[in-house]
């Protein structure tokens, strides 16, 4: 692997995920903060870091835009440029995006990314709407179809052409439930059996309740530095050496395929390249399993195993702890919790945790090389970031 760091990680914080009652998301970005800092005592947070970039998707949540100001405010942080960044459920993905674009511009030698969101304290109907603003409003949200829909057209259309059945979908619940049953953080903390997901009620054919992620509060933040600096802040950055963001079109219905996300694997390609690797050198991955058939959907769009070949790759064990290829470690979006304007950077936190080998009983035997996979509506953006150990 001969790809040189772009930035490294110094540190990172997440808050724990779940149901935060009365709590407004800057207070909850603000515990998230507050770990990254106190995990990097050589870092001065007021003087060292000089731009915030925040993944945020809707202000509808909790009636409040302007969101950077709102959290570099209680993150200690007023006076620095503090910038939101949205794109759906992709927004810290594309935060983390632009903070490496700081990093590297030279334009500040130390950033804070991250991303949050308030959910739970809207009904079911409302967090829908919220989230369906992230599709095509004249030609889909106007005509009723939520994203369950729109990746159950895509499930359904993988069914058909490769063979892939409800069990095989529901694997990913089952393994993602597992790891979040080790993760302190997640927002489910239990397994499930195969049964459990099987019985449960349909939300849209061929997913049920438990194909599908958790309405969600959290936050999550990681800090960067270019490279030559990082061994003053810490012994263990995590480098980042490859990054790729791709976009589609916004609508499902212009795609000329409903089997695979374009956006995927334009972005997969540019991170590949740019980290001199191929995706059987990814050791472990936080992809982004909005719902189980998005898993199922990335394994091949990644690399990570043949198109068509998902089912049987899932039903091999290879993404379960202890296998070839460990997937979602966190419990993914399924299980720990899916707050979507801090996904992507809480994916990247999963990475600095098992890539400085502080992922407790989750943790990845010799861990090398991870990959975060994020993406932003019905695949519209993809952001795709590549980790390194520190040598």
């Amino acid at each position: 692997m001969n790809g040189k760091p772009l930035v490294s990680i110094i540190t990172a914080g997440m808050s724990k995920f779940g149901k935060h009652e009365g709590l407004l998301a800057r207070e909850i970005f603000a515990d998230a903060a507050y770990e990254a800092f106190s995990r990097c005592p050589k870092l001065n947070p007021k003087g060292d870091i000089k731009a915030m970039f925040i993944g945020h998707m809707g202000e509808a949540y909790e009636h409040q835009g302007h969101t950077g100001s709102a959290i570099a405010d209680w993150a200690g942080l007023t006076g620095i440029p503090a910038t939101r960044c949205e794109a759906a459920c992709a927004s810290s993905g594309a935060a983390l995006r632009s903070g490496i674009y700081a990093v590297l511009s030279g334009l500040a030698d130390v950033v804070v990314v991250g991303g949050v969101e308030k959910m739970t304290h809207r009904t079911t109907s409302e967090v829908t709407e919220y989230l369906a603003m992230a599709s095509d409003y004249p030609f889909e949200q106007y005509h009723g179809i939520t994203f369950p829909g729109l990746f159950a057209l895509m499930a359904t259309a993988h069914m058909h052409a490769y063979c892939t059945t409800e069990e095989q979908m529901a694997l990913a619940a089952v393994k993602n439930h597992y790891h979040g049953s080790l993760n302190p953080k997640a927002h489910m903390q239990k397994e499930v059996s195969l049964q459990t997901v099987m019985a449960s009620k349909y939300v849209a054919w061929p997913l049920k309740l438990y194909d599908c992620s958790l309405i969600t509060d959290g936050a999550s933040c990681i800090i960067l530095t270019k490279p030559e600096l990082a061994k003053k802040y810490t012994d263990q950055p995590v480098h980042i050496v490859g990054s790729g963001q791709a976009s589609d079109t916004i609508g499902l219905y212009e795609r000329k395929s409903l089997t695979s996300l374009q956006s995927t694997k334009l972005a997969a390609k540019s991170a590949y390249e740019m980290a001199q690797i191929k995706p059987e050198q990814i050791d472990f991955a936080e992809v982004h399993d909005c719902f189980t058939f998005a898993e199922l959907m990335a394994y091949e769009d990644l690399g990570f195993c043949k198109v068509g070949g998902s089912g049987k790759f899932i039903e091999s064990g290879a993404t379960r702890l202890g296998g070839a290829k460990p997937v979602n470690t966190s419990g993914g979006l399924k299980a720990k919790g899916h707050p979507v304007g801090a996904t992507g950077t809480a994916q990247a936190y999963e990475m600095y945790l098992q890539l400085t080998d502080q992922a407790d009983r989750r943790q990845v035997k010799d861990a090398q090389i991870g990959l975060t996979h994020n993406i932003g509506g019905s695949g519209a953006t993809a952001a795709i970031h590549i980790y390194r150990r520190d040598h």
